[in-house]
């Protein structure tokens, strides 16, 4: 396996990031004292020593409460959380008076006020990709629910990107049948038809990255936007007053690491407008009556942030974004786009004695628009799969950190994995499985095939070994 010369020669530009090996040093040594390999990166990133100790500093040299009063404390935490709130709009470049920052419990929880909330209905229509998180999957059902039409965008092999003819072809033909039925009344309100087009910047399975062209054409037909961007900023830059998205849902810890269990929903002020939630909890309303069963609810942010906020770790999220404005997205992207490739160019070079390759990746084999995780299956000398699972529990033993299954992203899987739809009606129409489908069940259903793969991902302080250690590990399948 070629060095760290051939590297830098074939990758020269990794040398400019050589402030992250500093960095990682001074907050992240924790990783090289431990011996751990951490290739987990879309998964979860890492925090910094400097901002456990900035939070545990803020809370120990002040006192907070419930922000929902006026007393002291109080307006203590309000200050921090609007504060939070401020930060987040500066960090994505978004305009306070064009985008309103809403804090949920995660990517997740963005995605399920969107859901609910958003006015589909008869005629409308809520398109998406094959390429997409089942939190953006699960937003058909509302869709489904209430009338609306639900159409996916496929991927194609070998590199998984859309097929952006027929995207436009189904952007076009919704666009055509919304102004149609506004004369009726359905899908229409305020004069605007309600079509929801829902895509992810960088795939958390592939790693490609969508272009984010398709915001604007889509914005020309007619239609809403909403762009999955957990797995793309925390190695690029999102520039809200460039792209201008609808809907922006964002996990936190996905970011720089800590806190976990925040997230938001980065939304346009005028589209936040559309969406009327089914329910009013703590805290989302003015005023709310049980002998006069009326309530009224609060505007902007307020109305969608439900019960008490967790307001002593929003605070750490200004601490967070503030640490990976001090690195720099450009030393970042940098460093991760050299890794990657470096990978690449290893694993897809690997052959058994038989001349059989070691790996299948799943997506781009170059570093062109493309993020920092490899998706692939590992295959034995005659071409056969290797259980993902041993393959975890093989890393396992020697430290290195890395993800298998399908990632909460079922479409991409099954094109990778060349699961059919006749193969997945089949196995759903089982006897048995009509409430109920274990995982077990399910590998028995596709008879033999893969039922997921394995994911390395490289982020913010990954460095050379790292990714040596892992290719180390892959030589050790060869036979």
């Amino acid at each position: 396996m070629a060095g760290y010369a051939e590297f830098i020669q074939k990758y020269p530009l990794y040398d400019r990031t050589h402030d992250i090996d500093d960095l990682r040093q001074r907050e992240y040594a924790r990783l090289d004292r431990l011996g751990q390999v951490y290739l987990d990166y879309t998964g979860g990133g890492l925090y910094a020593e400097s901002q456990i100790r900035a939070h545990q500093q803020l809370l120990t040299e002040n006192v907070f409460g419930n922000p929902h009063s006026s007393n002291p404390t109080s307006q203590a935490a309000t200050r921090l959380i609007e504060n939070a709130r401020a930060s987040v709009l500066q960090f994505f470049n978004a305009s306070p008076e064009e985008y309103v920052v809403i804090f949920t419990q995660n990517a997740s929880g963005a995605l399920k006020l969107v859901g609910e909330s958003y006015p589909f209905g008869q005629s409308c229509h809520y398109l998406l990709t094959f390429d997409n998180h089942n939190s953006v999957n699960g937003i058909r059902e509302f869709a489904r629910t209430r009338g609306a039409e639900v159409t996916y965008v496929p991927v194609a092999l070998p590199d998984m990107r859309m097929d952006e003819t027929k995207l436009y072809t189904y952007l076009d033909r919704s666009a055509e049948r919304s102004r149609r039925s506004l004369s009726t009344g359905s899908c229409a309100q305020h004069s605007s038809s309600n079509n929801l087009f829902a895509y992810p910047a960088q795939s958390n399975f592939s790693a490609v990255q969508h272009p984010l062209e398709w915001i604007e054409k889509a914005h020309s037909k007619g239609w809403d936007v909403l762009l999955d961007v957990a797995a793309f900023v925390p190695t690029n830059l999102l520039d809200l007053s460039a792209i201008q998205p609808d809907f922006v849902p964002i996990s936190f810890y996905k970011l720089f690491g800590f806190p976990t269990g925040i997230g938001a929903l980065i939304a346009r002020k005028h589209v936040l407008g559309k969406l009327h939630r089914p329910w009013f909890s703590g805290g989302t309303i003015t005023v709310a009556s049980v002998q006069g069963d009326k309530y009224y609810l609060a505007e902007g942010h307020a109305a969608f942030e439900d019960g008490t906020l967790d307001y002593l770790n929003i605070p750490a999220v200004e601490i967070g974004l503030k640490h990976i404005e001090s690195i720099g997205y450009p030393v970042i992207h940098e460093r991760v786009n050299c890794l990657t490739g470096w990978l690449l160019d290893n694993l897809t070079a690997m052959q058994h004695s038989s001349s059989e390759p070691l790996a299948r990746v799943y997506g781009p084999v170059t570093t062109r628009a493309r993020g920092g995780a490899v998706t692939f299956n590992f295959f034995d000398k005659v071409g056969r799969p290797i259980d993902h699972r041993f393959i975890e529990q093989e890393a396992n033993k020697v430290n290195i950190s890395l993800r298998t299954g399908c990632f909460c992203n079922p479409g991409a899987g099954e094109i990778a994995l060349g699961i059919s739809k006749p193969e997945l009606a089949a196995c759903f129409s089982s006897p048995g499985h009509d409430q109920r489908l274990s995982y077990d069940d399910f590998r028995l259903c596709i008879d033999g095939k893969a039922s997921g793969a394995v994911r390395v991902s490289v982020g913010l302080v990954s460095n050379f070994e790292d990714v040596q250690g892992f290719l180390r590990f892959a030589e050790g399948l060869l036979g």
